[in-house]
C-alpha cells in the first residue's frame, strides 16, 4: 500500500472519530456546568440552613460606562434595637480592561457631613439609612461613585474561611488579643479557623486603633489572596462562591458577580493594590461634644489621592 492511500485511510478514520471526540467534549463541559451549578447552590443552601435569608436595601448608585466597577463593601457588625452597625467600610474597584483589582479602606471614625443630618462619624450614616445614605455621604465628603454595595455577614465570613482551609489560615499574630472579639489570640504564628481570622481583623483595643484594624484588616485580605490562587482551591471555588453570595447582600446580579469574578480569576492582576483613607498626613484627631473622638481630615487631599488610587 503506497504511503499516499495509507496517509488517505488515517485521514478518514480523523474524520470519521471527529463527531465523537466534539460530542465527547460537549457532554464533559455539560457536566462541568452542572457540577459548578450545583456546587454553588450547595453552598447557598448552606447559608439557608443556618437561618440567613437574603435583605435588600436602596441603592441609587449610577451606573457607570467606563468598564469599571466599583463596590461599597461593608462588614455588618450587629443589629441593636433593630438599628445596624458596620464594623469596616471598604471599596473595591475591579478595571475590566487593566484588569486590576483595588481596595480601598475607608477609616470609620472620620468626621463627615452626613446628608439630612448633623455632622458625625462616616460609618453613622449607615446606622441612619443603611447603605444608600452611606453612599451620599461618601460621595458628599470624598467624591466617590459607587455602582454596587455588598454587605457581608461575619458569620459568612467565618464559614467561607473554614470552607476555604480547613486547617486554618497562616497569620503571624503581632500580640495577645481577646479584648471584644470572641476569641483569645497568642502572640506568634499560627493557623487561625474562620472565628479566629475575623477576631484578628477586628482588633482594635490598642493604641493603634482603627489604624491597627485597617492595617490587619488588609494583612487577612492579602493571605486570604494567597489560598484563593492556589490550585488545591480550584475545585473548591464553586461552592465558596456559594457560601459567599448566600452570606452577602448585594444588588449586584449573578451574572454580574459571575462576570466579574470569572475576568477576576482567569485574567485579572492578582496583586491587589491597596489605599486607606484617610491618607498619612492629611489628618488630625478631635474631640466633639456629643460625638467623641474623631479624625478630622482634609478632604481635598484624600480626594486627591483616591482620584488618583482610581484611575492609575
Amino acid at each position: 500500500m503506497s504511503t499516499k492511500n495509507v496517509y488517505r485511510r488515517k485521514k478518514k478514520t480523523r474524520l470519521r472519530k471527529l463527531p465523537f471526540i466534539i460530542l465527547a467534549l460537549i457532554a464533559l463541559l455539560v457536566l462541568l456546568g452542572f457540577w459548578v451549578k450545583s456546587s454553588y447552590n450547595n453552598g447557598i443552601q448552606f447559608a439557608r440552613d443556618h437561618g440567613k435569608q437574603e435583605k435588600k436595601y436602596e441603592f441609587n448608585g449610577p451606573i457607570n460606562k467606563d468598564a469599571k466597577v466599583n463596590i461599597l463593601i461593608l462588614g455588618q457588625d450587629r443589629v441593636v434595637d433593630g438599628s445596624a452597625r458596620t464594623d469596616s467600610i471598604m471599596v473595591a474597584q475591579y478595571d475590566y480592561l487593566s484588569k486590576k483589582m483595588k481596595l480601598m479602606s475607608v477609616m470609620r471614625d472620620i468626621y463627615a457631613e452626613i446628608p439630612g443630618y448633623q455632622n458625625y462619624k462616616i460609618n453613622t450614616a449607615y446606622t441612619l439609612g443603611g447603605p444608600e445614605l452611606l453612599r451620599q455621604t461618601l460621595k458628599k465628603n470624598l467624591d466617590i461613585d459607587l455602582e454596587y454595595y455588598a454587605i457581608i455577614d461575619f458569620k459568612g465570613f467565618e464559614q467561607m474561611v473554614d470552607e476555604l482551609s480547613p486547617q486554618g489560615i497562616p497569620i503571624n499574630v503581632e500580640k495577645d488579643m481577646s479584648e471584644k472579639i470572641g476569641v483569645s489570640l497568642k502572640k506568634g504564628q499560627h493557623n487561625l479557623n474562620g472565628k479566629e481570622l475575623l477576631g484578628y481583623a477586628r482588633f482594635r483595643n490598642d493604641e493603634e486603633s482603627d489604624f491597627g484594624r485597617v492595617r490587619r484588616q488588609q494583612q487577612v485580605i492579602k493571605a486570604l489572596e494567597n489560598e484563593f490562587v492556589s490550585l488545591s482551591t480550584l475545585p473548591k471555588v464553586p461552592k465558596l462562591a456559594g457560601i459567599a453570595r448566600g452570606y452577602v447582600d448585594t444588588n449586584m446580579t449573578n451574572s454580574d458577580i459571575f462576570k466579574t469574578g470569572a475576568s477576576f480569576a482567569i485574567r485579572g492582576n492578582k496583586d491587589i493594590q491597596t489605599l486607606v483613607i484617610p491618607v498619612k498626613g492629611t489628618f488630625n484627631f478631635k474631640d466633639v461634644y456629643g460625638v467623641g473622638n474623631v479624625l478630622d481630615i482634609d478632604k481635598e487631599a484624600n480626594k486627591q489621592a483616591i482620584k488618583k488610587f482610581l484611575a492609575e
